[in-house]
């Protein structure tokens, strides 16, 4: 193993330790209120959950766009600007964050008139979003703080602060639901509590690791005018990409509720293949944004190509493993999701195409992390507008003649499509 293999898995692992975390906070919410007596806590939860799950996501270039410029000033050892970078995205995080409280109730009702739950559901998700909503100054700043600790080339901070943040949550809910007896506002306070108290450690640990960077503070270098431009065109890649994501994985649920209450569970569950391969590979992604960055911020050709043969060779082999293990264990994994009987003869069927998503999907986790630490946002748009172009063409022509595997055709190839297009492209990178 050389040195770049060393410095992959260096920052791979912690991100993917983190990475596993994320579905915890949710999981916990759905432990506790699937004990308070009433089904609509759990339906409140869910809703709920969702709405911030969406709302994250799509402010999740603040991370990205983060990590490759901060990746990036890093590598041209150009400290002033890594503490700008770092400034700027705080403030914007910040900016969003305050038009979110702004408008916080023709959102709410937005999304509930869409979604459209049951009135018992709906009264207990008002309270849990009018709660957690005051969450997102934290879980904003946060993305930026991750994002700013990736360019870094530091993975540990985040680990450290996932882990912590989770058992907060934990220990907080637990106390306000079932001893201050608070039910789903306990919940929804526990959660808060959880993403301020991971805002606080992390301002601490950076403080704590980076004090030195205090001198290179210039504050009228942070928000000029230049400064701000190339951050928002550069964002506003990012978001379009993330929004076409959205559009593409929401649509592909409700494609397959239409396709029958069985396909919907047989879907959902093996989605959440497709979610656990990507928590990993994301591990990785997160490593070539910190890598590649860093070298091209230098001007340092010879590792930028090492590093993206290096990449590829550890997804590769990811992908192989992640093949193999869901062709030997894909029966008995979604038995410990499941055990409707019915459902899991009919997951046989399907379950096939869980094969393809490692190999067909690879390429566009790693070129996604070879793109942002490049900050080459643009090609990340175009790959991603142009699989789901293919998605719903393949959606059109597919599912009236072959059902729910028309659906799983069109989404295999849309992951492979990504993959295929940032190849296609990746000459641009290093003469951007």
């Amino acid at each position: 193993m050389n040195i770049r293999d060393r410095q992959i898995l260096i920052l791979a692992l912690p991100s993917i330790v983190s990475n596993i975390t994320v579905p915890l906070l949710g999981l916990v919410d759905v432990a506790i209120t699937g004990h308070l007596g009433s089904a609509a806590y759990i339906g409140a939860i869910a809703v709920g959950g969702m709405l911030f799950n969406i709302i994250y996501w799509m402010f999740a270039f603040l991370r990205m766009g983060t990590s490759g410029m901060t990746a990036q000033a890093y590598g041209a050892r150009n400290l002033t600007e890594t503490v700008s970078v770092l400034l700027r995205a705080l403030f914007v995080a910040c900016v969003i964050s305050a038009a979110m409280l702004c408008v916080q109730v023709p959102l709410r009702e937005l999304a509930l008139a869409i979604i459209t739950p049951s009135e018992e559901v709906a009264t207990y998700t008002r309270t849990y979003f009018n709660i957690c909503i005051w969450g997102a100054p934290a879980a904003l700043s946060l993305f930026v703080l991750t994002g700013w600790c990736v360019g870094m080339q530091n993975t540990k901070i985040p680990m450290a602060v996932a882990i912590l943040q989770n058992v907060a949550n934990i220990l907080v809910s637990l106390v306000l639901v079932f001893v201050c007896e608070m039910r789903i506002e306990g919940v929804a306070m526990g959660t808060v509590i959880a993403q301020y108290v991971g805002l606080a450690v992390t301002l601490w640990l950076i403080t704590h690791n980076y004090l030195r960077l205090k001198k290179f503070l210039v504050l009228k270098m942070v928000l000029t005018k230049a400064s701000l431009q190339k951050f928002f065109m550069l964002n506003k890649d990012i978001f379009l990409r993330t929004c076409c994501l959205i559009l593409v994985h929401f649509f592909f649920i409700a494609a397959g509720a239409k396709q029958g209450d069985v396909e919907l569970a047989v879907n959902t569950m093996l989605m959440q293949l497709f979610t656990l391969y990507s928590y990993i590979m994301d591990g990785f992604a997160f490593a070539g944004e910190a890598l590649v960055g860093k070298a091209i911020g230098g001007r340092m050709r010879g590792i930028y190509d090492e590093t993206v043969r290096r990449l590829f060779r550890w997804g590769w082999g990811v992908a192989a493993l992640f093949t193999v293990a869901y062709l030997l264990g894909g029966r008995p994994f979604l038995s410990m999701l499941t055990d409707d009987a019915a459902v899991i003869e009919a997951s046989q069927v399907y379950q096939p195409w869980t094969l393809l998503f490692p190999l067909c999907g690879m390429a566009a986790f790693i070129w996604d992390g070879i793109y942002i630490g490049a900050t080459a946002t643009k090609g990340m748009l175009i790959s991603m507008a142009s699989g789901m172009v293919v998605f719903f063409a393949l959606y059109v022509l597919l599912v009236p003649l072959w059902g729910n595997h028309g659906l799983w055709v069109a989404f295999v190839v849309y992951l492979a499509t990504r993959g295929i297009a940032q190849t296609l492209m990746r000459q641009k990178i290093w003469k951007k």
